[in-house]
């Protein structure tokens, strides 16, 4: 079971971690909000990582439909033209954001849980997500995020717990992070 704290607490990192992924300036404006209609979610693909513990399996989705803004926004964060980038290439930027987001969302957690491990990006299509229920998760999240007010994309949360998972954050105090590596 994961306690209602908990939840709080993972929707807390993730919003955080997302405002901190896929924004590609400083002064980008990066809004996250939770929906609670999966269906509001059309994007063709996504980008899946994980966060694993011996306690549970945080599985994090970025989806993604390689249109127009979507390309201009993934060329801004790679600082290359549009037009010099390949398809292959947009694959390569979105996988890194994903990276990024779930790396931030692995620091927070390592706080509160020691052992984490963190998978490598996967792209797949968009039917697989009907799927996530078969995992038999103790939460689902969906988030709208909002980049400048001229690209909205997806994510998502899907966490598996394998005992009861109890943690608690102070939203108050807010630590600033860019995704940077961490060398050990």
């Amino acid at each position: 079971m994961i306690s209602q704290q908990a939840k709080d607490a993972f929707e807390f990192f993730v919003c955080n971690a997302l405002k901190g992924a896929l924004v590609s300036a400083p002064d980008d404006r990066c809004e996250v909000t939770v929906i609670d209609d999966p269906g509001e979610i059309k994007e063709q693909k996504f980008v899946l990582l994980t966060v694993s513990s011996y306690l549970f399996r945080a599985m994090t989705l970025v989806h993604f439909t390689l249109d127009a803004p979507t390309r201009l926004h993934l060329a801004a964060i790679n600082r290359a033209e549009v037009g010099s980038m390949s398809q292959d290439d947009f694959l390569d930027v979105i996988g890194e954001v994903g990276n990024i987001f779930c790396g931030a969302l692995n620091r927070d957690l390592a706080h509160h849980f020691p052992y984490l491990g963190m998978s490598t990006p996967n792209v797949l299509d968009r039917h697989c997500i009907d799927y996530l229920d078969e995992l038999d998760a103790s939460y689902i999240r969906h988030f709208r995020v909002v980049v400048n007010d001229a690209l909205t994309l997806h994510a998502s949360l899907c966490v598996c717990d394998f005992a009861d998972i109890d943690f608690h954050v102070d939203t108050t105090a807010v630590e600033e992070s860019n995704g940077e590596l961490e060398l050990f």
